[in-house]
């Protein structure tokens, strides 16, 4: 399933993630620093949406109370309340 998010107080600007039985397929990313999002586009790629959530929540950048592993997080967040 596609399933696009548009993160907060960030560099990035959108996020589309393809998740498939719980686990991340893909995650396609605009804005943002490309060389670390990128890197973590890949890692993600077979792990599970709960892994991934867990990993990434709370981590923050520059006192933003935020990052883009945070977002990607929150994003996840709302795939899973939107899929149950």
């Amino acid at each position: 399933m596609k399933f696009e998010y548009v993160p907060k107080n960030v560099c990035s600007r959108h996020y589309t993630l393809d998740i498939e039985d719980n686990k991340i397929r893909s995650l396609q990313v605009e804005g943002g620093c490309q060389g670390n999002l990128g890197g973590i586009s890949r890692i993600v790629v077979g792990m599970d949406v709960d892994d991934v959530i867990k990993a990434f929540e709370g981590v923050d950048c520059h006192g933003r109370g935020t990052s883009c592993p945070d977002q990607i997080s929150r994003a996840l967040k709302a795939y899973k309340a939107q899929a149950n």
